[in-house]
């Protein structure tokens, strides 16, 4: 794939992000906290760490139902573990093309359009549950007493933070219910800025809102956001047993909290595997706790590197067993109107 101007910025603010993060850290102690984890307890926050994926892929499942019948959970797995490994290795989130790409791949009645705006609304439901449990955790007792986080309180934050989540969904639903007028908008808007294009933009938001389906059904709706939870308690679960590993003395509720810190993080352009912006934010969001930044560091470190190995190793054997290429989802992504 082509290092553009994009790709460029997100790992040149990567390395500047990693290189403030290391400043003043002792490489040296870094590794002695780590040579003296409780590496079982590493080895559980990896498992539980590489569980969410499959979690993801059995929603991705029911957000696809209603728009594309019921679809195997092998090849959903399958394309979920080559989308998060293609986001390890390449730049500009291009895993979220290629999860959808393969998956179209294993089955073709799927088509591009319509796997990649599930995705989209598979996001929003990621957002939704971040947002939820990060500010849910701040209204913890045990959340550090008189913390400012951007200028604001933490009341003030986490009223702003749920506020935040309803508007989400009130827009979703808002889409689902007006849809013949959000159509026309869209239509509307084409025509003026992208003329050549309009057709394909048109029917790209259609397949996205299609998606959004899964709120017209009230038991649909709850299995995508039981889903979601399930899958970001185990991440925060995975958090949890790496801070047990290097000795931090944290409440469960950092590490709800830390998972929507990194959730915005690693919204920002970044280097392939999300390298520097996921140390910094880490470090960032664990001083609230009070924690030393060698400590800090440490972890970040230690659960980065150890998370990444098993499902890039896992997305790798999918992409060769598939006979995917480089080429061919660089090919599509090029063709495709996303």
């Amino acid at each position: 794939m082509k290092i553009d101007w994009k790709s460029a910025l997100g790992i040149v603010l990567s390395g500047v992000l990693l290189w403030w993060t290391l400043r003043g850290v002792s490489l040296a102690a870094v590794w002695q906290v780590l040579s003296q984890s409780n590496w079982w307890l590493f080895a559980a926050c990896v498992v539980a760490a590489t569980c969410i994926f499959p979690l993801r892929a059995r929603r991705w499942q029911t957000i696809l139902a209603p728009v594309a019948g019921t679809i195997p959970f092998g090849p959903l797995w399958r394309s979920t573990a080559v989308g998060m490994m293609m986001n390890n290795v390449f730049p500009l989130r291009a895993g979220e093309f290629a999860r959808a790409f393969a998956l179209t791949r294993e089955v073709p009645r799927v088509p591009i359009t319509t796997a990649l705006g599930s995705l989209a609304v598979d996001r929003i439901f990621d957002a939704i549950v971040l947002l939820a449990m990060m500010f849910g955790a701040m209204l913890d007792p045990r959340f550090p007493a008189g913390v400012q986080l951007w200028g604001r309180t933490v009341p003030q934050l986490a009223a702003g933070g749920i506020t935040l989540v309803v508007g989400l969904l009130v827009v979703c639903y808002a889409v689902v219910l007006q849809h013949e007028r959000v159509m026309q908008l869209v239509g509307w808007m084409a025509r003026r800025v992208l003329p050549k294009h309009e057709a394909t933009l048109v029917r790209f938001v259609e397949h996205g809102v299609g998606g959004l389906a899964v709120l017209k059904d009230s038991r649909r709706f709850l299995a995508v956001l039981l889903w979601a939870a399930a899958h970001w308690l185990v991440h925060a679960i995975g958090l949890y047993l790496g801070f047990l590993a290097v000795g931090m003395q944290v409440p469960f509720t950092a590490a709800l909290f830390l998972q929507g810190v990194l959730g915005i993080g690693v919204a920002v352009p970044s280097s392939p595997g999300f390298f520097g912006v996921f140390e910094s934010f880490a470090t960032v969001g664990l001083a609230v706790y009070g924690v030393p930044k060698e400590l800090a560091v440490s972890w970040a470190i230690g659960y980065h590197l150890l998370s990444f190995i098993p499902i890039t190793t896992l997305g790798a054997m999918y992409f060769a067993r598939l006979g995917l290429s480089i080429g061919a989802v660089t090919g599509a992504k090029d063709a495709s109107p996303a």
